[in-house]
């Protein structure tokens, strides 16, 4: 399975704007359930990314006012790129060499379309082993 059979689906990528705050950008978060955001430019190029860890390190546990606080003060720029086409396999490999939790991904012309978390990866493996399971199931124990 590849990264595009998981976002293929979505129907909406979520991103925010380089001079929304970051108390919008916790809303935004809140609003669609989601715990990190890419982050895009006028242009909709990808320039970063914020997650809900961002905004409890740098923002709440400072004491700083995010209503004052542009979300590029605090966004990551040392961004974990792929592609539609990478195997999950492969994701999760890059998600534990980084430490990290979310993949942001770009097409072959290099426009943003959308994240996948580590959530989704442990949804499709769990999946993948259940089905597995009761495949042998079926096997060993077959119905009469």
């Amino acid at each position: 399975m590849k990264v595009k059979d998981l976002i293929e689906s979505r129907k909406e990528v979520y991103s925010i704007p380089v001079d929304m705050t970051v108390h919008d950008a916790a809303r935004y978060l809140r609003e669609k359930g989601v715990r990190a955001v890419g982050i895009c430019d006028a242009s909709g190029k990808l320039v970063g990314c914020v997650s809900q860890s961002d905004i409890s390190d740098k923002v709440a546990a400072e004491n700083k006012c995010p209503g004052w606080m542009r979300v590029t003060e605090i966004m990551s720029t040392d961004l974990v790129l792929t592609t539609p086409e990478t195997p999950l396999d492969d994701c999760l490999r890059m998600m534990e060499e980084h430490g990290i939790f979310h993949l942001l991904v770009l097409d072959d012309q290099s426009r943003y379309r959308g994240m996948i978390s580590v959530a989704d990866l442990l949804r499709v493996i769990a999946t993948d082993h259940k089905d597995r399971a009761d495949m042998l199931e079926s096997y060993i124990f077959p119905q009469r």
